[in-house]
């Protein structure tokens, strides 16, 4: 219904604009008056009349008038103001005559009233044949305007502080009203006797403001209250209030120290105090500050301020020398005239806080020991008893001392024979007092009565048994009774027997601490045994008593040792070795072997064994050579009780001279820079005492250089190793026994680097060429060279066409038939496996003659022809050698030293530009055709360019479909000529089946490709693609701008690209009957009021037609050409068209506007040279110098590579972001929905001459 409601709107406008405003409402009228019933037989004469009338501002008042006069005209007058006989009023858009002018009702209705509409209104009826012209009495409209605002000095909603019982002064001021309002002031609800009014005039004639001033003395009970000021009126409903808040500062109450129990000031010591402390009202709340003595305690205290109570609260742990002191709390506000004060003095109660007993507790049985119990200072004083376990004991004396803080200190003396069964009983002093009932202090004693031990054994192995080495082995001393506990010593051998410190691991002696069991004691000693053990005797002794006992251990041979006859060998030389077992037990077994070889061996005199065991001895007789050096002859001594071999061995030192070995390295390979090792593999003995390098006859420094060292097996390091380190390194090695040399080459591999690389290098189109790459490398490879093309089309970088070819160290790229398309950079890349490759960058350069860049025959650029823009054309083309460019207008040389034009060349390569400034752009000398020529050696080619006024975008080119599913269609096409101003596109669609068109807008606005959703499955569409920009679309009419379609069904495949190709224009519908239409209103104006009847009457009719067709209007319309061109006029209204603008074509149609383009891309040639050579000209020059940024590259076969090494990458065509509505799918405003799209519609520098 949207849809068919724009239709019907649109045709609506189209009529409108066709037959005119001023002839439709001409018609109207004279039909309006020629269908009133005339009747003469009525009497003249009002039977309504109007009264005076209040009214509130805004509401909705109407004034009554009936009339019998028929055939006369009615109106109504304001103030003496004729309003007109028209039902609605011109210029009055809130005045109405109401009611049915046949039966004589002529009410006047008045909406929104307002202060204007104050007057006198009287009702006229006009002259007319049945009588003379007839005034009602005049009537008063009383417009009422209640006041808007309420303000207050202090402001309104803030909250203002005072101090109780001082006067302040508030003021109250209305706005604008209608009668003046009446102001009253409520104090915390109560009405404020003392306040002066003033009225005076307002801001418009009627209008009066009233200021109120109240003299306010507020007191601590309007703390937090309001202070209202109200408004009334009977232009209100309700009166209006604004208020603001009362901070009223009043001192607190005194405060009050809440003692938690009945007897205030008596606490005791260590008891945990707290004091509350309290101060009730005060504004601000008190500030409370606790003393002591007099001095401030510093503590934390809070507020309430609901209830205005300020609390504190003291906490103190009670010590003895508070007693007497005096606690004070102080509360006090900023408004206080005096601080208030309480006071307690407290009265502490402490027992004694320490009891000492003096004297020693430590006494042989049947002795006397004298103590005495002393304590500290207590209030009150202390009774002392004394005890001994449950017993109690008769003190000998007793004394009462003053102590510290008011208390008395205690002391009472004991004298006590001990006995044996007195040790280890508690010796307590107890001191009480009725003020500490519920508590007891106690100070106690061990008693410590000595006498001697009773009994002494060990525990452990049988005395002389046999244990193995290693075996752990566990004696234990005990011992009964004694005091003070017997000290169990453990001896060896009459040795005291020691943990070893620091101790072994793992620890072969632990002893073991006293330890007490009842009235037993013990003491451990753990042996791990060792052959020093064997048939050691083992004693404990407590005092006179002692025990003891003897183990035998079984041991391998503590030491086998091999003894020699010579310490230096040399080959040939005799050696006898003999084989000593230093003690073993039980006796040993000795055998020899040689590197796993048994040898003959004899036996030799025996010696004294230690630790009590047997020792034994066998020799060998050998004959040495260098081979044994470093070889071992073992002897083993195995004990076949134990199943134990002890063995020891004997290392050959044999002295020989150098002897290179077979493994010894030749041949070192290296690559420059970096590092080389030549191994040395050399046998000698002793070592070799020097090993000299030779290089080309030079020694190297043994104690090493800036790029080598002489390690010390003898190798030679280097690094940063050169080519010129390349050939042979004579090694001189001796010791003290003789010399050996050998030759070590060293082959130095080193990246290759090119030598010779012409660049450029140039060949006419269909000549001949060689590219020569000369490089210097080691190892030379057969197939080290490459080439590559530097290019960023794949497809142009094949080297197919050319033929490659090395030998040695050259390599060689030949061109054969040069084509343009060859042209570009080149990369001889040399790789003989070491890094890095070398590479060498070459140009090739093909001559050929300038190739114009014209991808179509006419190229326009867009500007303002109002004599104050500015127009740049852009002829750009390439040639070898460099271009000279010359321009024509109309076919006439440009007189380029006319001031309005100014040119600049830029020159990159193979691509060249020239740029000509038309400042002033008069539409008259310059909307013309300009050439531009370009020349060189080899030819000339030109290209047109035609400056046109700005204007509705060309219809975009080759749409096509890209992609279609059943519920969505992709769509591709090139941008028209944007008419010189930033273009939009939009899609126009319909499904064949359905009546209506629907609109989708393409966002972002520079796309040039767009999926259409919400599509159904199985069914026809008819998609049309519009441009448009603030001077209107492109229009229906265009080729190419149309497509139809077919979706598939949900069973078929999708997704597929569709090739489908752009439809012709289907053919238009018939266009609406304007003709008869116009005809009808010439004759409305020209024959009667009949055919203006007869006109509005067919104009409803086709109203309803169009409301209710079902076979919808052609894409070629005149009524959708004109509804677009509203459409796109509210669509592109709000956009800034404030700058000329510059549009060129490429390759393919595109056009940009420079209207806000601003890409994100690196600077052109020319945008470098005007921002950095060129700012002396002071020359007005677009932000961006093209229509459309070209690619690096041409697309293949149309211009060729450029002709430089300058890196560019591909350029991001990016509109700005500008704000705009969320696309919707139908859009159905139309021309009625907008105002008038005038001239100043569009920014003053696009106003001018249009061609």
């Amino acid at each position: 219904m949207d849809i068919v409601a724009a239709m019907v709107r649109g045709t609506e406008m189209a009529l409108r604009t066709h037959i005119g405003t001023p002839l439709l409402f001409m018609g109207m009228l004279i039909t309006g008056l020629t269908q009133l019933p005339i009747s003469a037989s009525v009497p003249r004469g009002f039977w309504a009349l109007p009264e005076n009338l209040t009214a509130v501002e805004g509401a909705t008042v109407e004034l009554k008038c009936g009339v019998s006069a028929p055939g006369s005209v009615v109106q109504w007058a304001k103030d003496g103001l004729l309003l007109g006989p028209n039902q609605g009023i011109p210029g009055f858009p809130r005045y109405r005559m109401e009611g049915d002018p046949a039966r004589g009702e002529f009410h006047l209705r008045i909406e929104a009233c307002d202060l204007s509409d104050d007057a006198e209104y009287e009702c006229q009826v006009g002259r007319s044949e049945t009588g003379p012209e007839l005034v009602s009495p005049r009537v008063i409209l009383s417009i009422l305007v209640p006041p808007k605002v309420l303000q207050m000095t202090p402001e309104v909603g803030t909250t203002v502080t005072w101090i109780a019982g001082q006067e302040y002064t508030v003021s109250c001021v209305s706005g604008d009203a209608k009668p003046a309002p009446d102001i009253t002031f409520l104090q915390s609800g109560q009405t404020v006797s003392s306040i002066s009014i003033d009225v005076s005039e307002g801001s418009q004639e009627k209008l009066f403001i009233t200021e109120a001033t109240a003299r306010v003395t507020p007191q601590s009970l309007d703390n937090g209250k309001l202070l209202v000021c109200e408004g009334s009126s009977p232009a209100l409903v309700s009166p209006i209030k604004v208020s603001i808040t009362m901070n009223v500062l009043f001192p607190p109450g005194p405060p009050i120290i809440e003692w938690p129990d009945l007897n205030e000031g008596l606490v005791r010591a260590g008891q945990n105090l707290e004091l509350p402390c309290t101060a009730r009202g005060g504004n601000p709340p008190a500030t409370l500050q606790w003393l002591k003595n007099g001095q401030p305690v510093p503590t934390a205290w809070g507020t309430e301020h609901v209830h205005a109570t300020a609390r504190s609260v003291l906490t103190m742990t009670v010590r003895p020398e508070d007693h007497g002191a005096q606690i004070s709390c102080e509360a006090y506000n900023s408004v206080s005239t005096e601080t208030q004060k309480q006071s307690i003095t407290l009265q502490v109660t402490f027992p004694p806080s320490a009891i000492t007993i003096l004297g020693s507790v430590t006494q042989s049985e049947n002795k006397n020991v004298t103590l005495c119990c002393l304590t500290k200072s207590s209030r009150p004083r202390v009774l002392l008893r004394w005890w001994l376990g449950g017993r109690q004991l008769q003190p000998t004396e007793e004394t009462i001392m003053d102590g510290l803080h008011g208390g008395h200190i205690s002391m009472s003396n004991l004298t006590l024979l001990v006995r044996r069964e007195d040790n280890g009983l508690s010796l307590t002093c107890e001191a009480f007092s009725d003020a500490f009932a519920k508590e007891t202090f106690r100070k106690s004693l061990i008693l410590n009565v000595k006498y001697p031990a009773q009994k002494l054994w060990i525990e452990g192995p049988q005395d002389g048994q046999h244990l193995r080495s290693g075996t752990r082995v566990r004696l234990v001393c005990l011992a009964i009774g004694g005091n003070p506990d017997p000290s169990l010593t453990w001896y060896k051998d009459a040795r005291i027997v020691t943990e070893p410190r620091p101790p072994q691991e793992p620890r072969r002696v632990q002893l073991g601490n006293l330890e007490k069991s009842g009235s037993t004691f013990s003491r451990e000693l753990v042996l791990v045994l060792g052959p020093p053990d064997n048939k050691a005797k083992f004693s404990c002794k407590a005092g006179q008593l002692s025990a003891s006992t003897q183990i035998v251990v079984l041991f391998p041979p503590t030491n086998v040792t091999i003894l020699a006859n010579a310490s230096a060998l040399r080959p040939g030389d005799a050696l006898n070795l003999t084989c000593v077992s230093v003690s073993s037990n039980p006796p040993v077994n000795l055998s020899w072997d040689k590197e796993g070889e048994s040898l003959q061996d004899v036996a030799a005199p025996s010696q004294s064994a230690p630790f009590k065991g047997s020792a034994a001895s066998r020799s060998v007789f050998l004959r040495v050579s260098s081979r044994d050096h470093g070889h071992r002859v073992t002897c083993r001594a195995y004990s076949a009780e134990l199943r134990e071999t002890v063995s020891s061995f004997y290392r050959f030192n044999v002295l020989y001279p150098p002897q290179f070995l077979g493994e010894q390295v030749l041949v070192v390979t290296a690559v420059e820079q970096g590092e080389a090792l030549l191994p040395v593999s050399v046998s000698a003995n002793p070592v070799p005492d020097a090993f000299n390098w030779t290089f080309r006859g030079y020694r190297l420094s043994p104690a090493g250089g800036p790029r080598h060292r002489i390690l010390s097996n003898g190798a030679l390091q280097l690094w940063n190793v050169t080519r010129s380190d390349d050939g042979p390194y004579q090694l001189h090695c001796q010791n003290s026994e003789g010399t050996a040399e050998a030759l070590v080459r060293l082959n130095v591999h080193y990246a290759p680097t090119i030598r010779a690389l012409q660049d450029p290098t140039e060949v006419d189109v269909g000549g001949s060429v060689d590219i020569v790459c000369t490089a210097d490398a080691n190892p030379i490879l057969p197939n080290m060279f490459s080439w590559e093309r530097l290019e960023e089309d794949e497809e142009e970088q094949s080297l197919d066409d050319m033929k490659r070819m090395s030998k040695g160290s050259t390599g060689r790229l030949q061109i054969r038939h040069a084509k343009l398309s060859q042209a570009g950079a080149y990369q001889c890349i040399v790789d003989n496996g070491v890094a890095p490759a070398a590479r060498g960058l070459v140009r090739l350069v093909v001559r050929f003659a300038p190739q114009v860049e014209h991808p179509t025959p006419l190229t326009k650029v867009a500007a303002a022809g109002d004599s104050t823009s500015s127009a740049t054309l852009h002829c750009r083309a390439r040639g070898v050698p460099n271009i000279v460019f010359t321009w024509t207008k109309n076919g006439i040389p440009l007189d380029l030293q006319d001031p309005r034009y100014t040119e600049h060349t830029y020159h990159q390569g193979g691509v060249h530009s020239s740029l000509l400034t038309i400042a002033n752009v008069s539409a008259a000398q310059d909307y013309a055709l300009f050439t531009c020529t370009a020349t060189n050696p080899l030819g000339s080619d030109h290209t047109n360019i035609q400056l046109v006024s700005i204007s509705r975008p060309d219809p975009p080119l080759g749409l096509k479909v890209v992609s279609l599913t059943p519920r969505s269609v992709g769509l591709e096409w090139r941008p028209g000529f944007d008419g010189g101003l930033p273009q939009r596109f939009r899609i126009r669609y319909e499904a064949l089946e359905t009546p209506g068109f629907l609109y989708v807008d393409v966002l972002p606005p520079q796309a040039t490709s767009f999926t259409l959703t919400g599509l159904q499955p199985s069914t026809r569409y008819r998609v049309w693609l519009l441009a448009s920009n603030a001077m209107g679309d492109s229009g229906l009419g265009a080729k190419g701008i149309q497509l139809s379609i077919t979706t598939p069904g949900l069973d078929q495949p999708s997704g597929e690209p569709y090739d489908q190709l752009p439809t012709e224009q289907p053919t238009e519908s018939p266009r609406l009957p304007l003709l008869p239409v116009v005809f009808a209103v010439g004759s409305l104006l020209l024959l009667s009021n009949v055919s203006c009847v007869v006109g509005l009457l067919w104009w409803r009719r086709l109203r309803h037609r169009t409301e209710g067709i079902s076979e919808k209007t052609e894409a070629g319309s005149e009524e959708d050409r004109v509804r677009n061109e509203y459409e796109e006029s509210q669509w592109t209204g709000d956009q800034d068209t404030r700058s000329s603008t510059v549009s060129t074509i490429e390759v393919q149609s595109h056009y940009h506007s420079l209207r806000d383009f601003s890409p994100q891309l690196p600077p052109t040639l020319e945008e470098v040279a005007y921002a950095q050579g060129l700012e002396e000209e002071n020359m007005a020059f677009p932000g961006h110098l093209y229509d459309e940024v070209e690619r690096m590259y041409a697309p293949p076969g149309v211009w060729g590579p450029l002709y430089d090494e300058v890196q560019m990458g591909p350029y991001d065509l990016r509109w700005p972001m500008d704000k705009y509505d969320d696309p919707g799918r139908i859009y159905d405003q139309v021309a009625g929905d907008l105002g008038t799209m005038g001239s100043d519609s569009l920014p003053f520098e696009l106003r001018g001459d249009l061609v």
